[in-house]
């Protein structure tokens, strides 16, 4: 099974606007409450900070997205917590015979990093992060990738996320996705999955219906 990270096994909000928030102070402009940092969470660093700043009808500098980077990998699990019934609901996926993956377009090092501050690196097979591979979500190369590297078949493999860019790379990768409903995403991002999941309970009861284990 491959999973996002950012919305759907960790809230990393809390800490994804602290670190957008000084950048925005830094060049002298408004901060972001949580929920509009979750709203431009999903298209990777670069891309958050883009939208920030035309947010404020301002273009990044040359070194915004460097320091929000550098600001961000330091600090990615002070207030990020996992989604409730995470930890227990993988490890029993991994004792049922899951081989589970992480894609996700956040920097594979910054997401190492917060796999492991959550205690659920050692449960990951592989991680495929947005500097991973040449690709990323929603292009189904990175899912793809990401399954070869953990060792997936990809006839027997499922993927979970919040969203769109999700569903938008299940489908090129003919992988049925479980929208994770509890994210950052909105439900209209939905559309297309095979299964719309509420808690990661229900996720994981919706990839034994899909694909076994």
């Amino acid at each position: 099974m491959v999973l996002d990270l950012d919305g759907t096994l960790v809230d990393t909000v809390p800490d994804l606007a602290a670190a957008l928030n000084r950048l925005m102070t830094s060049r002298g402009l408004a901060p972001f409450d949580h929920a509009q940092t979750a709203s431009m969470v999903g298209d990777g660093v670069a891309r958050l900070v883009q939208k920030a700043f035309a947010a404020r009808d301002a273009q990044p500098d040359a070194t915004a997205i460097a320091d929000f980077s550098g600001d961000y990998g330091r600090h990615a699990a002070v207030e990020s917590k996992l989604y409730p019934g995470v930890r227990p609901t993988l490890e029993r996926m991994v004792k049922d015979g899951w081989l589970l993956s992480v894609c996700t377009n956040k920097p594979e090092a910054a997401a190492r990093s917060l796999l492991s501050a959550v205690g659920l690196l050692d449960m990951m097979a592989a991680v495929g992060g947005g500097d991973s591979f040449p690709v990323r979500k929603p292009d189904p190369a990175h899912l793809l990738a990401t399954l070869a590297a953990c060792g997936g078949d990809p006839a027997r493999a499922v993927m979970a996320g919040d969203h769109a860019n999700d569903v938008v790379a299940s489908h090129g990768a003919g992988l049925p996705c479980i929208y994770a409903a509890w994210g950052y995403g909105t439900p209209d991002m939905a559309s297309g999955s095979a299964a719309v999941a509420h808690t990661i309970e229900e996720m994981a009861a919706a990839a034994e219906r899909l694909v076994g284990a």
